[in-house]
């Protein structure tokens, strides 16, 4: 892999990715930029006890632009975009609408591969490869911004999500703080430690899917995808290292390698879950890591505890229908699924590739 690092006209940060050591990245971005102005600001819930974006200059991101005018597409002639090369493997650059920024964190685009019309689950072994070098790249630069605790790398398919770009790309945001989820898992990890005299909470949970089998999806050598026990949507995939590490810097050769198929193929059984002549299934795929900041409130408990671990979903729960989250969900945070978990693995494991 080579990383070339430049700047946008208005002064944002962009990094090429490229699978061969002698590509040259010099093109200048020709755009009439004016510098970038974001009004972020993190807020804290005092009841809550978490924290929100306040990010209005985001109310003028581009919305669902025509493909001749994909501002993630690669520049060609005068049609000029983020990207100001006419060509590229995998770009991340400095969200020019962040939801974070200086004090408050750091966005970032993550653009998977240059050809609009396709998606993650086109790309070849070797792409998907390179972006997770790119991942780990970025998870380990931003962990050393000082505003940065927490670096969750992600993606949102389909204007179903909400995503307003169709181009292939995925963002990473590098929280200030620990994020209330990986806040809820490291309180049941620390509870449980110490409940059960030091085992891991995430180990047991994989063994435990492992023995049972009803909800497993697939397993390779490094991996294994399973749909949890109390799964909060239609369909969904947790996938693991067999061998626990806290972030995507703990990966190793083995798992690196093998990572590529195994996402693809999960990527692709999404596709088919609703049968032939079905639009493409939206889906949030997040990657869960150990934050970079101190874990004193959570005692017993250090980084090496935590399991990296993605989570891929979905919020469409038939043909035709989706899942929204109503009063119980957003009123109460308490989910309730329409599809049995184990009737859920079953279907993914019936739409594997022959």
């Amino acid at each position: 892999m080579k990383k070339t690092s430049t700047r946008l006209a208005d002064g944002r940060e962009l990094i090429y990715y490229d699978s061969r050591d002698d590509t040259v990245r010099d093109a200048v971005d020709r755009r009439p930029l004016d510098p970038t102005v974001t009004t972020s600001e993190v807020r804290r819930d005092p009841l809550l006890g978490d924290s929100v974006a306040i990010a209005s200059h985001r109310q003028g991101r581009i919305y669902h632009p025509p493909a001749n005018e994909c501002p993630l597409c690669p520049s060609q002639g005068e049609r000029l975009s983020e990207i100001p090369d006419s060509s590229y493997d995998v770009a991340v650059f400095e969200n020019r609408f962040p939801s974070l920024a200086g004090d408050s964190g750091r966005c970032e685009v993550v653009c998977f591969t240059s050809d609009h019309d396709s998606s993650f689950a086109d790309l070849t072994v070797e792409q998907a490869g390179l972006v997770l070098e790119a991942w780990t790249d970025r998870t380990a630069e931003l962990s050393h911004l000082p505003s940065v605790e927490q670096v969750f790398c992600f993606e949102n398919r389909g204007a179903e999500i909400g995503v307003t770009l169709g181009h292939p790309h995925g963002q990473i945001y590098a929280y200030p703080f620990t994020t209330p989820r990986t806040t809820l898992m490291l309180r049941s990890l620390a509870a449980h430690k110490e409940a059960a005299g030091g085992a891991n909470l995430f180990d047991e949970v994989v063994a435990r899917e492992l023995a049972d089998g009803s909800r497993v999806v697939l397993t390779s050598d490094h991996w294994v995808a399973f749909v949890p026990y109390a799964a909060h949507w239609p369909y969904e995939v947790h996938l693991y290292p067999r061998r626990r590490v806290p972030d995507l810097l703990g990966l190793d050769e083995a798992a690196r390698t093998e990572f590529p198929q195994v996402y693809l193929e999960l990527l692709r059984r999404f596709d088919r879950i609703f049968g032939e002549g079905e639009p493409a299934t939206p889906y949030i795929a997040a990657w869960h890591q150990a934050p970079f900041g101190a874990l004193e409130e959570f005692e017993g408990v250090n980084r090496d505890d935590f399991a990296l671990h993605l989570e891929l979903f979905t919020i469409r729960r038939t043909s035709g229908k989706l899942k929204f989250l109503a009063g119980s969900e957003s009123g109460m945070s308490v989910f309730i699924n329409d599809i049995q978990p184990e009737s859920a693995a079953q279907r993914l494991r019936e739409v594997a590739s022959s």
